[in-house]
């Protein structure tokens, strides 16, 4: 399949407000099968404002299909038509960096990696109750002094990965426990070093699955890389691109939000199918403090989280001032 760029199909309205939902049409973007549509307005409040706060985050869906998405007042948590159904707030759920969930017997947690804090935790997806919370690992030895984590997956045996992206660039591995395991990788920008670890998944395109890293500011573009789930290099997944932020997996295919204002999308050959609400604009893209006001409908400014529902639809956040949350529907 041909790679494409942004393909806007319905401009009307892209220089008013994006809280008006009424007079903002849908834009069509993508290509072949990864073609989507915007759906204007979602996850405003009544006012036609944001609920969020400043996101700097990640987003993932339970089994029921609601989404759950970061801010620094906390998670939110909505239903597919965009209406906020719960939320967990305050100092313990503020300002974390990325969510993976996971089912546990007949209860779904989530596990959060917590930069400003400095921890990881984990919580009932729920009820909110923490019953995990990771620190530095003393056990290491590395006598560690800063402790920022940027990401987290978890095994399929419930091993925890937790990437110390945003200090040391270790990535630590833990038992279902807490109990630390070891560490590998190290800051810098050669082969098997990472120039902040910033975004992590279980790849389960792979058998069995392996991790999927992404290098943020490894030199001279951002790229992926694979690890097994003992923390041993396998290779390079792809390179060239801009500032990675996470990635996501369903089936075959994998949504890679870059801070640059766009999200890629890759198939099971890690080649690249299309790219999604690409920025032109070297004044809006990577760009924390665009207001609401000044957002354009199908077009990101720096994407940092994004999921797949069961539909193969994507919601996509933006790092932004006023908290951006975008539902991107498929088009079959």
């Amino acid at each position: 399949m041909k790679n494409c760029w942004l393909s806007i199909a319905v401009v009307f309205g892209l220089t008013l407000p994006v809280f008006a939902a009424e007079k903002v049409q849908p834009v069509r973007m993508g290509c072949g099968i990864m073609t989507f549509d915007t759906v204007p307005g979602w996850g405003l409040g009544e006012d036609g404002k944001s609920v969020l706060g400043s996101t700097h985050g990640g987003v993932v869906i339970d089994k029921a299909g609601s989404i759950y998405t970061s801010s620094s007042l906390g998670v939110f948590v909505f239903s597919p038509e965009g209406k906020v159904i719960r939320r967990f707030l305050g100092d313990k759920y503020n300002n974390i960096h990325d969510l993976e969930i996971r089912a546990e017997g007949n209860d779904e947690f989530i596990y959060a990696a917590r930069n400003a804090a400095g921890e990881g935790i984990k919580f009932h997806a729920e009820t909110g109750d923490i019953v995990l919370k990771l620190g530095i690992p003393e056990e290491s030895g590395l006598k560690l002094t800063k402790w920022s984590p940027t990401a987290i997956t978890v095994a399929p045996n419930g091993d925890i990965i937790l990437a110390d992206g945003y200090a040391s660039n270790h990535i630590f591995k833990f038992d279902k426990a807490g109990k630390y395991i070891k560490h590998f990788g190290t800051k810098g920008n050669g082969l098997k070093e990472f120039n902040t670890a910033h975004g992590m998944t279980l790849d389960t395109r792979y058998d069995p699955p392996r991790l999927l890293i992404c290098d943020r500011n490894h030199t001279p573009k951002g790229r992926l890389l694979h690890y097994d789930l003992d923390g041993n290099y396998i290779d390079e997944v792809v390179t060239g691109l801009g500032m990675p932020t996470s990635v996501s997996v369903q089936g075959d295919y994998v949504s890679v939000p870059d801070l640059h204002g766009r999200v890629v999308i890759l198939d099971k050959s890690n080649t690249i199918m299309a790219v999604l609400g690409h920025n032109a604009d070297p004044a809006t893209r990577v760009n924390h403090g665009v207001p609401q006001d000044k957002w354009i409908e199908g077009i990101f400014n720096g994407t940092h989280g994004s999921y797949w529902d069961k539909d193969g639809n994507l919601y996509v956040q933006d790092w932004n001032i006023s908290g951006r949350i975008m539902k991107l529907v498929r088009v079959k």
